[in-house]
């Protein structure tokens, strides 16, 4: 593939939430009603040629998964069934993409779209590495990153981060920024 097209094209709904680190987007092809195979195909040429090194899938269900496998693209699948106890959930989640970074992964997250729920995850890990000091800060500056206001949804998931344990070690990211943009 030559041109413009071998790079791909930007998924849709696609975010910075911790630069060159960690972003979301809605899944490749677009969700249920809209997927598009070229488009997927499209979308996954862009996030290899990003230099993602792992996507991690909160679909309830693993529809297509099996391209990542076609592509090359390492990838996780931690199915967010919508009875999850997030108290639960969430904690091995952050500390998971922690690690990754750590380890010198960009990630990639997405579910089926970019959603209240998945955008308060993202406002939720600010908070529980102690990058954001609050939850009306978490969400603020979560809302100017994914350029969207968030609903109950997405703050009902910050509140419950809240509550939890900051973990033991503060993030460290490899790069020369630790910077949320």
């Amino acid at each position: 593939m030559r041109g413009r097209w071998a790079a791909g094209i930007v998924p849709r709904n696609f975010s910075w939430i911790l630069e060159d680190h960690l972003a979301i987007a809605e899944r490749p092809g677009g969700h249920a009603p809209n997927h598009r195979k070229v488009r997927r195909q499209e979308e996954i040429l862009w996030i290899k040629a990003q230099g993602f090194t792992r996507v991690i899938s909160l679909m309830s269900s693993p529809h297509n998964l099996y391209v990542y496998d076609e592509f090359q693209l390492p990838f996780i699948h931690i199915p967010l069934s919508p009875n999850a106890d997030l108290k639960i959930f969430l904690p091995e989640l952050y500390a998971m993409f922690s690690s990754w970074m750590e380890n010198g992964d960009k990630v990639l997250v997405h579910n089926e779209d970019v959603s209240d729920q998945l955008v308060g995850i993202m406002a939720g890990y600010l908070l529980w590495t102690g990058l954001l000091p609050s939850g009306p800060q978490a969400i603020a500056v979560t809302e100017r990153l994914v350029s969207r206001k968030m609903g109950s949804n997405g703050r009902s998931i910050v509140a419950i981060v809240t509550n939890f344990a900051p973990p033991e070690t503060p993030l460290k990211i490899k790069s020369s920024t630790n910077s949320i943009r």
